[in-house]
């Protein structure tokens, strides 16, 4: 069972895979570099990521394949391609990516048979790109593993700083 304190490192570590930094700043602090997506399919997730991300990424290992996200690694994880008994479930909460060109992001997520979120987020559609009322432009999917994705324009993703 996950705990919230780890649901949210799952999704704070997505919205830093925007931000490219050096593994550990220069104030000595961590950075998050690698993002677990259990999937059940190594082969699907890598051409569904290869091409919503627009990046083709690479295998590491049977069951692992592997996408640089800005400097934090997105890794799709079959536990059972790679001889792991144990049984993986999708992310519970939303991942994040900013995306410099969220129409035509959109549009790939469409043509790779996304599924899209049908629910509204804080009462707005959440199946198209939107301005949210928190000033982020986005939309949000399902991928064919059951984890939820948000894809964010970049240029309105907040930063905190």
């Amino acid at each position: 069972m996950r705990t919230p304190l780890i649901s949210s490192l799952v999704v704070a570590s997505l919205w830093l895979s925007s931000c490219a930094m050096p593994i550990v700043a220069d104030s000595g602090s961590p950075r998050l570099f690698r993002v677990i997506l259990p999937v059940s399919d190594i082969d699907r997730a890598a051409d569904f990521y290869a091409v919503v991300l627009g990046i083709p990424g690479q295998r590491i290992s049977p069951g692992r394949h592997y996408f640089d996200c800005g400097g934090t690694i997105l890794a799709c994880f079959d536990a059972k391609a790679d001889g792991d008994p144990q049984v993986t479930t999708p992310n519970p909460e939303w991942l994040y990516f900013a995306v410099d060109d969220l129409d035509q992001t959109y549009s790939v997520c469409r043509a790779a048979n996304a599924t899209f979120h049908v629910e509204d987020i804080d009462g707005t559609r959440a199946d198209e790109p939107v301005v949210r009322p928190w000033g982020e432009r986005s939309f949000y999917v399902v991928d064919p593993f059951g984890n939820k994705v948000c894809f964010v324009a970049r240029d309105t993703a907040f930063t905190g700083f």
